[in-house]
């Protein structure tokens, strides 16, 4: 059925007719406005929120907010929606705007003050304009926090390096004399110098050539490099032309104006700004698949610290785990793990033992309750499913080491009946119950006579059993003697990284035949031979290792957050999302990422705990 929207409404004022005759011979857009209000099915529609959203920054005066429309032009031209993002001081605007951000271009702009990068004012600073400062760094922050996709040109190449904790020279004349004029008199369409892009860069890739032609309207640069940051592309004198932060974070830079030949049809610097889309329409994929999966982590040690100081899940500054970053990284669950460290195994000892655990499990449920209207203690699937629902996170609980229940076996019922789900055999060290992976005495040795017990009680009452940590021969025991499937909370693969906390290709295939899951660790130690070097490409190799080894099915994430977990790109919480943006580029379809999320993970729970 035909529905001409707009154009009805215009004729029952009757005044479509001079609209559409005035338009025709003013408009070129005509034919297209033409089509818009004579519409006639939905099918015909563009579908809403196909192309990403890309920000882009504003220049600011007293009486307007400004940008090129070469900015615009070149978003358009490459696929992407263009939205300009206001100048403001309100974070809480920013915030919300930049939360539907698919990808964001910061533009270029008078020089930046000194005070941002601890340096004093040098007598030729040109103009500054702190309300734009302000309102960059805010939004650079704000974007980073959720890993937007990220273009800095000119002045936005150094407020990202300025953002990520670099300098810059104040004037370039004075403090690194060169022939090139860097503020070229010509036209921006005009190259007037060289710039050598690093072979095996991101840019090389994206431009495909290792010499490129530029203009340049700069008076400032780069000078101390920000940690994270690389430059890739250099002027004839020196001048830093090109950054990024890839592989680890989704950040590029020119020093050069790209959009101004991109918008007069030059395909080479267009490629910027394809790349910009292309990135943000995977990273829009991403946010989307979240909206539709139930993600959980299953590990974490943060407990450990809410009677350390000044931490709790609803604080963003200094914890890995928290109520922000969650939503920032797209993730709705999380295991809170009450750690206890192995001590003496006497009688008075494990009593203690058991006081504190009993007094941490108690420290979960009140940190949480003070924020009641963000998150909950779930303690099944359906609970977490109904706090996403409601716009809140989930929080279950876990016990890291069975030391926590001391040596009487009631203890597992009763933290069962307090809302645990999942208990680690051992920590570090033997306990009663076991031989750990690390520091044994007999790595022979598996379940002690009290241990078979704890493994048939956790089934009796529907307490996941967790095996990382454990000696391999205590993996094995368990394997046999436990009726319920079985998981690793934080564990990695060995044939990537030869730790004994990781678990042998033919524990993954046993995993897999008992039904488990293993849910891989974001510990350095535990992914990359170099511990400092391991990154989410690492986190990722070692799901997609797993995967071929166990099947899709048996494979999860378990960070060990605020216990030593955390690498370059997934760092917290709020990094999250670049996993599920590495998988997508690795192949992985909307079914794989909702079972490694958590799919895996809930089916072995529901098992259990029924």
């Amino acid at each position: 059925m035909k529905r001409k929207y707009l154009l009805l409404a215009l004729l029952a004022m009757g005044a479509l007719g001079n609209v559409q005759a005035q338009r025709k011979r003013v408009s070129p857009y005509a034919p297209k406005l033409e089509q818009l209000y004579t519409q006639t099915d939905d099918a015909q529609r563009p579908a809403v929120g196909e192309k990403p959203l890309i920000g882009i920054s504003l220049g600011y005066s007293d009486k307007k907010n400004s940008v090129n429309n070469t900015y615009i032009n070149s978003v358009l031209m490459n696929g992407g929606v263009p939205y300009l993002i206001p100048v403001t001081d309100d974070v809480e605007v920013l915030r919300q705007i930049v939360a539907q951000l698919d990808g964001i271009i910061f533009t270029g702009g008078e020089d930046f003050a000194p005070a941002y990068y601890g340096k004093e004012e040098h007598e030729k600073l040109g103009e500054v304009n702190v309300t734009r400062d302000t309102y960059d760094l805010t939004l650079f922050k704000l974007a980073t926090d959720r890993n937007i996709p990220t273009l800095g040109i000119c002045r936005g190449l150094q407020l990202i390096n300025v953002g990520m904790g670099g300098t810059l020279y104040q004037d370039l004349p004075a403090e690194k004399p060169s022939d090139i004029n860097h503020r070229q008199q010509e036209e921006g369409t005009v190259p007037t110098h060289g710039v050598s892009v690093v072979e095996g860069s991101m840019m090389h890739q994206i431009l495909g050539k290792k010499d490129i032609q530029v203009n340049t309207f700069h008076h400032q640069a780069i000078d101390k490099l920000a940690p994270g940051l690389k430059i890739v592309g250099w002027s004839n004198d020196s001048v830093p032309e090109l950054i990024e932060a890839y592989p680890h974070r989704q950040i590029i830079g020119t020093q050069f104006h790209p959009e101004i030949f991109t918008a007069n049809g030059d395909a080479l610097m267009g490629k910027l700004f394809k790349f910009l889309v292309n990135k943000a329409d995977t990273f829009k994929m991403a946010k989307d698949i979240h909206t539709r999966i139930l993600s959980v982590d299953t590990h974490t040690d943060t407990p450990l610290w809410f009677t350390r100081g000044n931490f709790s899940v609803g604080m963003r500054k200094g914890n890995q785990v928290s109520i922000q970053k969650m939503e920032e990284g797209k993730l709705d669950a999380q295991f809170l793990a009450v750690f206890l460290a192995q001590k003496e195994r006497d009688e008075a000892s494990s009593k203690k033992a058991v006081e504190k655990c009993h007094k941490m499990i108690e420290d979960v449920y009140a940190d949480v309750a003070k924020y009641k209207d963000d998150c909950g203690i779930a303690l099944t699937e359906e609970d977490a499913r109904r706090l996403k629902a409601e716009g809140k996170k989930a929080f279950f609980i876990g016990i890291e080491n069975g030391y926590g229940i001391g040596k009487d076996i009631k203890n597992v019922k009763k933290y069962k009946d307090m809302g645990v789900q999942y208990m680690t055999l051992s920590h570090s060290y033997d306990n009663d119950i076991c031989s750990s992976s690390t520091n044994t005495e007999d790595a022979s040795k598996g379940l002690t006579a009290f241990g078979r017990e704890v493994v048939k009680e956790m089934n009796k009452v529907g307490m996941m059993i967790d095996i990382s940590h454990v000696s391999e021969s205590t993996f094995w025991d368990v394997m046999k003697l436990s009726k319920d499937p079985v998981f690793a909370s934080h564990s990695s693969v060995k044939a990537l990284c030869n730790s004994d906390r990781n678990l042998t290709d033919e524990q993954l295939r046993a995993l897999a035949k008992n039904g488990g899951v293993i849910q891989i660790c974001i510990y350095g130690g535990y992914l990359n031979k170099n511990p400092k070097a391991a990154s989410v490409d690492d986190v990722v190799n070692h799901i997609d290792h797993a995967v071929k080894v166990a099947g899709i099915d048996h494979v999860g994430i378990g960070s060990d957050f605020d216990g030593g977990g955390g690498v370059l790109g997934c760092a917290g919480d709020n990094d999250m999302i670049n996993i599920t943006v590495k998988l997508i580029e690795k192949g992985y379809s909307e079914e794989d990422i909702r079972k490694i999320w958590g799919g895996n993970f809930f089916r072995v729970m529901n098992e259990v705990i029924k």
